[in-house]
């Protein structure tokens, strides 16, 4: 038997995106979310996290989305003082690892304020995996004893949250048979996270993200497949 992790990535972006996950959880496979603490939708996440205690919750670290919590971080931020684009981070990255230590403290104190208990990190759009930042993330994985999410980046002494990550849930490669094609390619015992995206479009996510459609295609697959028998939801 495989634990596996169904983790809602972008709890709190929006409203539509907070209730899309809660309703996967409660109606379907969804186990586990990260929150982004920085985004119009986190003080309805907060609210929904507290009324929904066996959802898993963890940090969902952001560094290319909104603005950041703190004021003085310069080098995360462009010239409107929003964070900078992922494209930009990973074609020309000059961000000053003091600041992202201290906006990404920031983020988890945040969360830790609100009463929440986490279980883990990652980020949004895989920021914690790149090679540079490994030293603030080791370091905040020690600080606060959280294991964290796998990336394609060696985890060196990190502890990692699952000893299998699976990200191709999305997008095109969305399928009504996705879990019982990725139970072949696990050895009995490990520990397993899918990564998912599911959510209720409203204006917000129209207007700020790309991937907003294909949320609902997720949710209708997460509330309506059953799982092969070599996997149990972790609680």
């Amino acid at each position: 038997m495989n634990k596996l992790f169904v983790n809602a990535d972008d709890f709190g972006l929006t409203r539509g995106v907070n209730l899309g996950i809660v309703d996967a959880h409660k109606l379907g496979i969804v186990n586990s979310t990260t929150m982004m603490m920085n985004m119009p939708g986190t003080d309805h996440a907060i609210q929904l996290a507290k009324e929904t205690s066996t959802l898993l919750l963890g940090v969902h670290l952001v560094l290319t989305a909104g603005r950041p919590l703190l004021k003085d971080v310069s080098s995360l931020v462009d010239r409107q003082g929003n964070f900078k684009k992922q494209s930009q981070i990973r074609t020309n990255n000059d961000i000053h690892l003091e600041d992202l230590e201290r906006e990404w403290t920031a983020q988890i104190e945040k969360f830790l304020a609100a009463g929440l208990i986490p279980t883990h990190l990652d980020s949004h759009h895989h920021m914690h995996g790149i090679e540079e930042f490994y030293p603030v993330v080791k370091t905040l994985s020690e600080r606060y004893h959280l294991p964290v999410r796998r990336t394609n980046l060696q985890m060196g002494d990190l502890t990692s949250f699952t000893d299998l990550l699976f990200v191709d849930f999305y997008g095109e490669t969305l399928s009504d048979d996705y879990f019982d094609r990725i139970a072949a390619k696990v050895e009995n015992g490990q520990t397993v996270e899918v990564m998912c995206h599911p959510g209720y479009v409203d204006q917000y996510l129209l207007d700020h993200s790309s991937y907003n459609l294909a949320r609902l295609k997720e949710l209708e697959i997460l509330t309506n497949v059953k799982l092969p028998g070599k996997f149990e939801l972790a609680k």
